[in-house]
């Protein structure tokens, strides 16, 4: 289990799977209404999370370039490819459980709830591990989770909000 957890959350860039999960769900819960095939669904997902990789890669890219100012290599965009692949391990959670629930014969808005709640229980998890790494006591760690589930529950609410 730990070992899972280290692939999906490297500590050189904890923050890129956070944001892939976080991109992932609100653009499932923006869509979940348009479209009707599991087929659709996970395409859009998955080519959403490539750009996301993408955009973001070239954003570290850019930034460091003018910071430093230095030119763009291929070195510093294989690392920067390399760093914000975080990214789409984040985004492999909701997608993930998509993958599970078509795969188990669920209706395809179903799959769409699956995936959302997979990300709020993801997003739960990652601050509870957050706050037991910072050794917070239960209000802390209570006040921590609430912040995580809250974002979650934004997660749900855009669904709902645009589902109508």
């Amino acid at each position: 289990m730990w070992r899972a957890a280290g692939w999906i959350v490297p500590p050189e860039n904890p923050e890129g799977t956070v944001y892939g999960l976080l991109a992932i769900a609100a653009l499932l819960a923006a869509e979940s209404g348009r479209h009707e095939s599991y087929v659709d669904t996970v395409l859009s997902a998955v080519v959403a999370a490539g750009l996301y990789w993408l955009l973001h890669a070239y954003a570290t890219a850019l930034g460091s370039r003018l910071a430093e100012r230095e030119p763009l290599s291929a070195g510093m965009l294989a690392r920067a490819l390399a760093h914000d692949w975080a990214l789409l391990r984040g985004a492999a959670i909701p997608l993930g459980a998509l993958l599970l629930a078509w795969s188990g014969g669920a209706a395809q808005r179903t799959g769409v709830l699956i995936a959302l709640w997979s990300a709020v229980i993801s997003l739960l998890a990652l601050e509870l591990a957050a706050g037991v790494r910072s050794r917070l006591n239960g209000r802390e760690l209570a006040l921590q989770a609430a912040v995580g589930v809250s974002l979650g529950v934004g997660v749900l609410a855009l669904r709902v909000l645009l589902a109508h």
